[in-house]
């Protein structure tokens, strides 16, 4: 499998074009369609990074979630299970898209590139520090759950001991302080590499766009004038 290694800023536009395809309602067969190929590079991508994984977590995820809505799921259906599936269905058709691309982008984005194009980009740095840092911070989250998991295995508990008050007391109250010293840990570290330093930093990454970012940017951009000219201009 050929790997596609895309600049931070062509990573940055493709969250933002996907964000505003998937907050706009898709009716017509045409704006599903942009909106399901704009979900499925991504994925392609995610594989192309050898995240096979998580390509089909989100592939499972959202086919379903289409499938249902498609197939399943009509005006006439009643009752409180047809509701939470409606609502489930449609919350992961809506927002799922624009997750996996932010997925994306983490997983595959270093810290320092990301930094090196936000200085690119001349944005400030209060903005740049703080994307940073959460860029880091949900799979430093998944680590410590991964690890809360494995003590929690290790002395026989399973999902709290069936009880749902033990459940929050050995998994999420351990995850909730893991979350407030994670978050300070991250900051005294970009504190401490002179990120908010009133100096121009160097980086070790030498940025530049290639033909893959130009494609792509090109891409999105028409996916997201044809999705405008067949919502609003028809």
């Amino acid at each position: 499998m050929i790997k596609i290694s895309l600049d931070p800023r062509t990573k940055l536009f493709m969250i933002f074009a996907v964000s505003f395809i998937v907050m706009v309602n898709a009716i017509t067969p045409l704006e599903w369609g942009i909106r399901i190929m704009v979900t499925l590079i991504p994925i392609l991508l995610l594989v192309t990074e050898g995240k096979y994984a998580s390509a089909f977590r989100f592939t499972v995820f959202y086919g379903a979630s289409l499938l249902l809505l498609k197939y399943c799921i009509s005006e006439s259906s009643t009752g409180i299970f047809s509701a939470i599936l409606v609502g489930y269905c449609g919350i992961v058709a809506q927002f799922l898209p624009a997750m996996i691309t932010a997925w994306y982008v983490i997983r595959t984005t270093k810290i320092g590139e990301f930094m090196s194009a936000m200085q690119k980009m001349h944005v400030p740095d209060g903005i740049s520090i703080s994307l940073a840092v959460v860029m880091r911070f949900f799979p430093t989250i998944k680590e410590e759950y991964s690890s809360i998991n494995d003590a929690m295995k290790m002395r026989g508990i399973s999902l709290g001991g069936g009880k749902v008050t033990k459940m929050i007391e050995y998994r999420m109250i351990p995850l909730m302080f893991s979350c407030i010293s994670i978050g300070e840990e991250l900051s005294a570290a970009a504190v401490t590499r002179g990120l908010g330093a009133p100096v121009k930093r160097t980086s070790p990454y030498e940025l530049k766009m290639k033909a893959a970012d130009f494609i792509m940017i090109g891409i999105f951009a028409v996916s997201v004038i044809i999705f405008i000219t067949a919502k609003y201009f028809r």
